[in-house]
């Protein structure tokens, strides 16, 4: 299953920490061997118009508010186990 990232880069939503989302996505996925596999498409998205909820983060289209680095690590380990890269 081909999992969907979409970060919000709106300057709400970036400011208020989707700028960390993204490095810690990137370092994710670049760290565990997940950069090579078509398991993941990281993206971003503009301004949702939901900035007090932000930062925005959407997972196979589920949308997540106030995302922070350790959640959103949390949300990369629950859809990219390590574990799934020697399958």
């Amino acid at each position: 299953m081909k999992h969907t990232i979409t970060i919000c880069v709106g300057s709400s939503c970036f400011a208020r920490g989707n700028s960390e989302n993204v490095d810690v996505a990137e370092a994710y996925i670049a760290e565990n061997g997940f950069h090579d596999e078509a398991r993941i498409e990281l993206g971003g998205i503009l301004c949702r118009g939901r900035c007090a909820e932000g930062p925005i983060v959407i997972v196979d289209g589920q949308e997540y508010t106030k995302v922070n680095g350790v959640s959103m690590l949390a949300l990369l380990q629950e859809i990219l186990p390590i574990q799934a890269i020697a399958q």
